[in-house]
């Protein structure tokens, strides 16, 4: 009964909005419009109201019938210009619920408002209320975006996607670390609202991205206009104004890449400006790089488009099925599983009560009851345990964790593997580890010690033979360099035999001389002096005293 009657509902609004039946059977499009507007027959919260209800398996017909009602009236659009500050004052009252103020509010906070409740502190009920305004409000504006593309023009006009932009930065951050850290009653109530918080958030950038294509992106396309350029300046200054919201470019460049809009732009206009193009895909990067998150891989787009389905399962309180992608909140119980000494805590909060249970029991009781050991004793004292648990043993060991590699054998350093790793090798010679300041040997010890005599003994013994190569045959080697074969290069060189010989001529010690040689000896030294040439132009006067020194010497000897 229920679904007959959401039939013959809809085909009520659908007869309602036709104003030709038949050929014979029809109205006037003007007489038409009048009816239907001054008759309150449709408004725009109605026509909102109808694409959640009946869209999902009825888009044809409701793009047909709202296109109709909008064509034969055109009151429509202003009705609905004069609705959007409504739709976005929804989003500063949530904001407002959730102690946050936009950022280009200019009104002033009341001082009975600047202590204001935060969704990690508000009451449970007030925050189910925000998650769920929020969650009808997205999904009711992105049904009628879907349905009826062209009111894009008229949201775009009050900067639609800025506002949706800081509304996701500030507050759907917020709410979403409010679920996750707050203890609710029941664990069902925390998981809808993660689910109604994360539909929310889709919608918001599906939204966003439906205002930015069917504004910028698709009159380029269908060639709606001959000058592209200012659809395309458009889009450029739409997600220009979008880089500062760092979460909201992540999570819209995740479901629609920015880059492949601009590669489009870039291939319908060649004379797209290159600078701004490359500092919006820089702004793109850092704002990945800012969260820390890691950007996916490009995939096709079969699997990243969503069901363009309209569903009213958010509305309705049914569980969202159509975006399994959509994340699972963990909660704050199950957000951090303990470890270590925090387990072995719990364990033994058990274990004092029930000391006959085995630690392995009591731990898989822990993991199935949320690590909770208030909640693990009072089922085990009501023997109310799960099936799973009542098949294990109860006196199950606990079991043991081997670690797969162990710090030594994983270690590296510089000292790795050398003569002193004791952890490499076995043994390690002890004679060369001493403490303090090394104890010099004693000189005799050291004298004894002949080993490096013994180590060059070997080397040098190579130097004892000298082979000289002699030639074969007497052939004359024309490559060999025979220049100086007739000189006798060296033979009278210091290194030779006679050395002392090619120097100074042997003479007679003068002891043993008699008074004849030793005299004829002097005037040979002293011709000599006088023959030998002065190459330096010296003073005369020195040359003079230099003789008449030798002279005095000379009569002195001689007495």
């Amino acid at each position: 009964m229920h679904d007959e009657l959401h039939r013959h509902v809809f085909l009520t609004f659908l007869r309602m909005s036709t104003h030709k039946e038949s050929k014979d059977h029809h109205i006037t499009p003007s007489i038409f419009g009048e009816i239907l507007y001054n008759n309150f027959l449709f408004d725009i919260p109605k026509l909102l109201d109808i694409c959640v209800l009946f869209g999902k398996g009825n888009s044809a017909l409701l793009r047909k019938m709202i296109g109709n009602i909008f064509q034969q009236q055109p009151s429509y659009y202003q009705d609905l210009d004069d609705s959007v500050p409504t739709l976005l004052q929804i989003f500063s009252s949530i904001m407002k619920v959730c102690g946050f103020q936009q950022k280009d509010s200019k009104e002033p906070l009341r001082l009975e408002e600047q202590k204001l409740t935060t969704p990690l502190d508000m009451p449970e009920l007030e925050l189910q209320d925000a998650v769920f305004y929020l969650c009808d409000t997205s999904s009711t504006i992105w049904a009628f975006l879907e349905i009826f593309p062209e009111a894009s023009d008229t949201l775009q006009k009050h900067n639609f996607p800025s506002s949706l932009s800081s509304f996701y930065e500030l507050c759907c951050t917020e709410l979403e670390s409010a679920i996750i850290k707050r203890k609710f009653q029941e664990k069902s109530i925390q998981l809808d609202l993660w689910t109604r918080l994360s539909h929310s958030r889709k919608k918001l950038l599906e939204i966003s991205h439906i205002i930015i294509s069917n504004t910028c992106l698709q009159p380029i396309l269908e060639h709606r206009a001959e000058n592209i350029q200012p659809y395309v300046e458009e889009f450029l200054q739409i997600l220009t104004g979008l880089l500062q919201e760092r979460r909201f470019l992540c999570d819209y460049d995740e479901l629609f890449p920015i880059e492949d809009d601009i590669h489009l732009l870039q291939q319908v206009s060649p004379s797209l400006d290159e600078t701004r193009t490359r500092y919006l895909l820089n702004g793109v990067q850092s704002a990945w790089a800012e969260t820390r998150r890691a950007k996916p891989q490009s995939v096709p787009p079969a699997q990243t488009t969503p069901d363009r389905r309209i569903e009213g399962a958010c509305a309705s309180g049914e569980q969202n099925s159509y975006y399994p992608e959509e994340p699972e909140c963990a909660g704050a119980t199950a957000a951090s599983f303990p470890s270590g000494v925090e387990l072995d805590s719990l364990v033994s909060q058990v274990k004092d009560l029930l000391p006959d249970l085995g630690e392995g029991f009591i731990l898989q009781c822990l993991e199935e009851y949320g690590h909770n050991p208030e909640i693990v004793i009072n089922h085990l004292l009501e023997e109310n345990l799960s099936p799973r648990l009542q098949e294990l043993d109860r006196s199950m060991p606990r079991p043991e964790v081997v670690n797969p590699c162990s710090l030594v054998s994983s270690r590296s350093n510089v000292f790795a593997d050398d003569e002193f790793d004791v952890f490499s090798r076995d043994v390690v010679d002890t004679s060369r580890i001493w403490k303090g300041r090394r104890k010099p040997e004693s000189s005799a010890k050291i004298l004894s010690d002949k080993s490096v005599v013994l180590a060059q003994k070997e080397r040098y013994s190579s130097y004892s033979m000298v082979s000289e190569e002699l030639a074969v045959d007497g052939d004359y080697d024309d490559e060999y360099d025979d220049t100086y074969d007739g000189n006798q290069v060296g033979a009278n060189d210091a290194d030779s035999d006679d050395e002392l010989i090619s120097r100074r001529p042997f003479t007679i010690p003068r002891v043993l001389r008699s008074r004849e040689q030793d005299e004829g000896e002097e005037e040979e030294e002293t011709e000599e002096e006088t023959v030998r040439p002065d190459h330096f132009v010296q003073d005369p006067a020195v040359l003079r005293e230099r003789a008449e020194a030798r002279r005095a010497s000379y009569y002195a000897r001689k007495g």
